[in-house]
């Protein structure tokens, strides 16, 4: 900092106690660091070439040493401001925008107003506590965590399994700063890699074990590591969402863009972490290093293993899906009391489009939760355009301007670099844009990744714009259009017919000369708040892009006797923690937290749920954990109505229909009810084995080559496996189909019902049962062709018991003449 900037600051006034204290957010002159190209004595350029693919790298000397010298700026400005004490400072900005953001009263904010070198000081727009949603939306705080000792105590000591692209273990959803200490876990004997940067390993006590995974990718040549980081540190962001959403720390205030957009937590917030990175940045993974990976897992002792990640392609080395080698690791890993989740795949609304496929893991679907966030665009002529728009809204009660890019190009050469999209401000001119509303194009860069939301923000902010549309004017089949949060007013337009609309009153409106140059800009608009989510009732729904049934037991595409996916929980909009330097989601580089939707957000709720489900029952096989979440969960949705999931009509546009076990599995998750579910549907290795022995098909010699063991029990048929779940691909006839059930609660008497629809008949036996604490029971299911429709029928095996519990089986059959 400059002499005259000092004595400028010791000269201003500062009577700093009055007013209530707010977060403020302090912009400051002087580039941040992906725009710095130099000119501070002592720090080099760290800016790169927009015309090349060259990424900035992060963890580069010249990048930490000038990012350091930012937050020092910022610290020496506050300190010789106010006094210590008198404020406190939350963050610091350096590498995406130069400025920080702090905790002050009103009369200190106007005192930086006046000081040399600062751009700007905005008070913190709030927002509705809501988000991460899903524990309340899930009835975690009142009805499973009080059951465990609180949310300070859920979880506790059980260990969570991560085979994902590693952890931000500096992230405050993993720190131990503000929590009780955690002692020692024995039974872990996993281990830390030391991050070769900073000399320190990866564990605080939360994150007790972090290893990496990449002698495969090293081999192949495809490892690099500047990008992908020869540590355990989360080069792309997925893996510290994935572990924060199953056990981050309660209550993290989620902060972006001068916005809290609600506080955070895990499933399990007293649940430890372990870390297995084999995922990375560019490339995905190599399945010898996931194998590694979950097999060091295994070995460590993790309770719960949670895996975001499925086969790209199907193995040149099996035809039987359940012996791929992801699955047929993970039997073992059953094998060894290991508790697995897996995600289901992200291939909807398209039926066979699951990546997850064996009895022995769940499956875990992807869900839409209550919260949706919408914006809207009112223009001069007073149509009101719906959008999506995660951003504050224009002034009340005020108009501005619309320009549209390509009216307001520097000069006309610059046409070859999309300037439509807005993601070049040095294209466009600034001396029409400051002060109005920039109108962007969606293109087709948006699609593929190479333009963000973000950066059209960044475009119109830098440019001086008040706000941005963005218009989407042609949709390519299954774009999904998700609401990103912005830190000034920013809405896209993401219906097409509403984009033209918006253009043909902009035409109209805007008088061009014989040239088509514009001779003045008379179109005008204001954008709405999109920071509060609206909470609806039609929720659970299955989200459009979940993965679909029916489950195949070969890479022929033939159907199997199991029902996948299992289970359906929360995977869309989901805020959770972040990599600063991640690059899986373009619209969130450089942020601590990100709003990504996919089963990869549904699976780690359902390891975070069976944490607390393991530790009231600690005993407990992973059988009967799946079992307990599977028979609890519930088909209605919070109006009462029946679940439906979201599909594609003829036209590509999106609608609703009655969603069916193909969908979502059993049913959504009920944290709740799964901690107490009466009875439980208990199956071991030896089962799962007779059912790979049964399966058609199947080369006996492959099961030994994968489990070392013959062909020596079989089940008769694959769907006598003994799951909460009852399928049958190819009914032909009748056929009975018979279920064990262990009683985990007091003695009670159950009395068994089934239903199914008109075309196959259903019958169970015997009538009722009374199970003491710890028995077992069997009954019968038999199901009867009355008529071949040529598609799959669907119905339910109802337990319900004397006292409380209530089992609900799913039942799928599809009837042949022979």
């Amino acid at each position: 900092m400059e002499i005259g900037i000092i004595i400028a600051i010791m000269l201003l006034g500062f009577s700093t106690h009055n007013g209530k204290a707010e977060i403020y957010m302090v912009m400051m002159e002087g580039e941040p660091v992906i725009s710095y190209k130099g000119g501070v004595i002592g720090f080099e350029a760290t800016a790169v070439d927009s015309d090349s693919d060259e990424k900035i790298d992060v963890t580069s000397e010249a990048v930490t040493s000038y990012a350091h010298h930012l937050e020092k700026r910022h610290d020496m400005l506050l300190g010789m401001l106010f006094d210590r004490g008198t404020y406190k400072k939350v963050y610091s900005y350096r590498h995406l925008i130069n400025g920080f953001a702090v905790h002050i009263t009103p009369e200190q904010a106007e005192i930086l107003r006046q000081a040399p070198g600062v751009k700007s000081v905005e008070r913190d727009w709030k927002v509705r506590r809501l988000t991460t949603h899903t524990p309340q939306f899930l009835g975690l705080p009142t009805g499973v965590w009080p059951t465990g000792g609180g949310f300070d105590r859920a979880g506790e000591d059980i260990i969570l399994g991560f085979v994902d692209s590693g952890i931000h273990p500096n992230h405050p959803s993993f720190s131990t700063h503000n929590t009780e200490p955690y002692g020692p876990v024995p039974k872990y004997r996993g281990k830390c890699e030391v991050n070769p940067d900073t000399k320190r390993d990866f564990c605080n006590g939360k994150i007790i074990g972090a290893q990496h995974f990449a002698e495969a990718a090293k081999a192949a040549g495809a490892f690099n590591p500047s990008i992908d980081f020869d540590s355990p540190l989360d080069g792309d962001g997925h893996g510290s969402h994935t572990a924060a959403i199953a056990a981050g720390n309660n209550g993290i205030p989620v902060r972006m863009h001068g916005f809290e957009f609600g506080r955070a937590s895990g499933m399990a917030p007293r649940a430890r972490i372990a870390v297995y990175k084999a995922l990375y940045r560019l490339f995905g993974g190599f399945v010898a290093d996931v194998v590694a990976a979950i097999d060091q897992a295994v070995h460590d002792g993790v309770d719960i293993l949670n895996l975001s990640v499925g086969p790209n392609s199907p193995p040149a080395t099996t035809k039987t899906t359940f012996l791929n080698p992801f699955d047929a690791t993970l039997l073992s890993a059953v094998k060894a009391g290991v508790f697995v989740a897996q995600a289901a795949g992200n291939g909807g609304p398209f039926p066979k489009t699951l990546l997850s496929f064996s009895p022995w893991i769940i499956s875990v679907a992807a869900a839409v939760d209550d919260r949706r966030y919408k914006n809207h665009l009112t223009l001069g002529n007073g149509k009101i355009l719906a959008g999506l728009g995660l951003s504050p809204a224009t002034l009340a009660n005020r108009t501005y301007t619309m320009v549209a890019a390509n009216d307001v190009l520097l000069d006309s050469s610059v046409v070859k670099y999309s300037p439509s999209d807005c993601q070049r401000p040095e294209v466009l001119n600034k001396n029409l844009v400051e002060g109005n509303i920039l109108l962007c194009g969606y293109s087709f860069n948006f699609v593929i990744g190479t333009a963000s939301i973000k950066k059209v923000s960044e475009t119109a902010r830098s440019l001086g714009a008040i706000g941005f549309v963005l218009a989407v004017e042609n949709v390519s089949p299954g774009t999904k259009f998700d609401p990103v949060p912005v830190g000034i007013p920013g809405i896209l337009i993401a219906d097409v017919s509403k984009s033209l609309e918006l253009i043909d009153y902009y035409n109209v409106s805007t008088p061009r000369d014989w040239t088509g140059r514009v001779k003045s800009f008379k179109a005008v608009g204001s954008i709405g708040d999109g920071l509060n989510p609206i909470l609806h009732k039609s929720a659970p729904q299955v989200a459009l892009f979940s993965s679909r049934g029916p489950n195949i037991r070969d890479y022929s595409f033939e159907d199997a006797d199991i029902l996948k996916p299992d289970i359906l929980a929360p995977g869309s909009l989901i805020w959770a923690a972040w990599a600063p330097n991640g690059t899986d989601e373009a619209n969130y580089v450089g942020e601590e937290f990100a709003m990504v939707s996919g089963t990869s957000m549904a699976a780690p709720h359902i390891a975070g749920i069976a944490a607390l489900v393991k530790q009231k029952h600690p005993h407990w096989s992973p059988a009967a954990i799946k079992s307990a979440l599977m028979t609890t969960s519930t088909t209605i949705d919070r109006a009462e109505r029946p679940l439906q999931a979201q599909q594609y009509s003829g036209s590509e546009t999106m609608t609703f229909v009655q969603a069916t076990p193909f969908d979502y599995g059993s049913g959504h998750v009920n944290p709740r009810a799964a901690l107490d579910p009466g009875l439980v549907f208990d199956a071991g290795y030896e089962d799962y084995l007779g059912f790979l022995c049964t399966v058609p098909g199947v080369d006996a010699n492959e099961i030994r080559k994968f489990s070392h063991s013959p062909c020596n029990y079989t089940l008769g048929r694959p769907s006598n496996l003994n799951s909460p779940s009852i399928t049958i691909s190819h009914l032909v006839g009748t056929q009975t189909v018979t279920r064990t059930v262990t009683n985990v609660a007091e003695e009670e008497t159950y009395v068994i019902t089934a239903r199914m629809a008109p075309e196959i008949a259903i019958e169970t036996s015997p009538p009722a049962m009374t199970l003491r604490p710890g028995a077992s029971g069997k009954f019968t299911v038999t199901l009867t062709v009355r008529s071949v429709t040529g598609s799959y029928s669907f119905g339910e095996v109802l337990l319900k018991g004397s006292r409380r519990h209530k089992v609900r089986v799913p039942v799928v059959a599809m009837g042949y003449n022979r």
